[in-house]
């Protein structure tokens, strides 16, 4: 989030914020005494947490993929169905100029975070046989190009949100205004690995994938084995390292698959703390707002993006079994399906992260501010849908049935169900029906996408 953020005109209310990753909840404050000086601050108002059990090694070497054969292939016909509806998503906000995709409906902006899950969709719309392969080529062909030739912050890597419609590199809340703003490392590791995906699938489509490559001068992307980002503070250009448990080795993945070194920003393990929620031992970043800055939110979509596009090879199974399974015993104990990640919102504050656990606090629903809002925490339908996809429990059934039940609308997928209001989230965003897209891709081809596109583990860059 740009740091003098203000609210939108209440037209523009519930599009405050875009992309799957605002790139500011990641920032590590850039200098260390301030730190230490929050960390001293606060360390005595942390609420107590009771401690969970660690992964162990045998967890770890376990197989990677949930494959359940009797569920993966063809989709059936209520599957096909929500395919075609999250669809109906990206015909709305195609912009034919330039082949962006707007992040939410209606509103000519986009991060490169939305435009990678665009990517994804338009994959999936094509495999699927929603959209001819004619039409598929033709709308490809135009993102790459305008993705190898847009303007980049700084003439170094592209500015965290365009205009859709003239590419200005512009804010979160202000598409109308040119500003440069800074540029995400996770957004760019996830549109990293969907250009990878297209060069490998598409063989006719690897000369306008690596002319976006080129284009970006990835120089500052990387620096010791970990991602950076920039952002503007006042005026002044902040390079800062991003990422957390999650997130941070999942982006992480895909710049390796370009042959940067993210050793560092790869290693789950040492930060890695464990917190008991409803008996579960759900894994957590130990560098949390106190220590270093930034929070540490754990939710879905990291964990299950890994799992339908590489197979867990960002993230260990066993990190992503512990999330879902303190999801499942919550809503034994409450009676509230849980399926929780961050995302958009239809109402002030317009963008929050349903965290199962963050900055020592368990259940929170927060913004990248640290203000909390557990009365507007809602059920993900990316995230139910994507569980479902991924384990097939009886869990899972009861969320896919809920969501197919309760959040369909007349331009895609509705963003979720609030918890406490017993209503739907009536926003509509790319990120949102693109996972949904992807996690029926994935069922159908019955392998982690990058596996499918013939990318494999053992041809990585080491």
């Amino acid at each position: 989030m740009n740091s003098d953020f203000e609210p939108p005109p209440q037209s523009w209310s519930i599009l405050a914020h875009v992309g799957g990753v605002v790139t500011a909840v990641v920032a590590i404050a850039t200098f260390n005494f301030l730190s230490l000086y929050l960390s001293q601050l606060s360390a005595t108002q942390k609420p107590a947490v009771l401690p969970g059990q660690p992964v162990d090694r045998r967890e770890l070497a376990a197989p990677r993929t949930p494959y359940i054969a009797s569920f993966l292939g063809t989709l059936t016909q209520q599957e096909m169905k929500s395919a075609k509806l999250a669809w109906l998503y990206f015909q709305r906000n195609w912009n034919e100029q330039t082949g962006l995709v707007n992040s939410v409906d209606g509103f000519t902006s986009v991060t490169m975070w939305d435009q990678a899950t665009a990517i994804a969709a338009l994959v999936s719309a094509r495999e699927l046989k929603i959209i001819p392969a004619a039409e598929f080529e033709a709308k490809m062909r135009k993102m790459l190009l305008t993705l190898a030739s847009m303007p980049l912050y700084k003439g170094e890597l592209p500015n965290k949100v365009y205009n859709t419609k003239t590419l200005t590199p512009v804010n979160y809340t202000q598409p109308d205004k040119p500003e440069e703003i800074g540029w995400s490392a996770l957004d760019l590791g996830r549109m990293a690995i969907w250009l990878k995906i297209v060069e490998a699938k598409y063989p006719q489509m690897r000369p306008q994938v690596e002319a976006v490559w080129q284009h970006w001068q990835i120089k500052r992307l990387v620096n010791n084995g970990q991602m950076y980002g920039t952002a503007l503070v006042q005026g002044k250009e902040n390079y800062t390292q991003e990422g957390r448990l999650g997130y941070e080795s999942y982006a992480a993945y895909g710049l390796k698959l370009w042959g940067l070194d993210v050793e560092r920003a790869l290693d789950y393990q040492s930060h890695t703390g464990y917190v008991n929620l409803y008996g579960q031992g759900v894994p957590y970043d130990q560098r949390d707002y106190d220590n270093s800055g930034a929070n540490n939110y754990v939710v879905s979509e990291p964990y299950i993006l890994d799992g339908i596009e590489t197979g867990f090879q960002a993230l260990p199974k066993a990190y992503a079994d512990r999330i879902l399974a303190a999801q499942a015993a919550r809503y034994q104990a409450t009676k509230y399906l849980t399926a929780l990640t961050e995302d958009n919102l239809d109402r002030s504050p317009y963008f929050v992260y349903n965290s199962l656990f963050v900055n020592g606090k368990s259940w929170a629903t927060v913004t990248d501010t640290q203000q909390q809002y557990d009365n507007l925490r809602f059920l993900s339908a990316k995230a139910a849908i994507g569980w479902h996809i991924l384990y097939h429990t009886t869990y899972t059934s009861k969320l896919f049935d809920f969501v197919q039940t309760n959040l369909q609308s007349n331009g895609g997928w509705y963003n979720g169900f609030y918890e406490s209001l017993q209503k739907p989230n009536r926003i509509l965003t790319a990120n949102n029906n693109g996972v949904i897209l992807e996690s029926l891709l994935y069922k159908q081809v019955k392998q982690p996408l990058t596996i499918w596109a013939g990318i494999y583990p053992s041809q990585e860059p080491k």
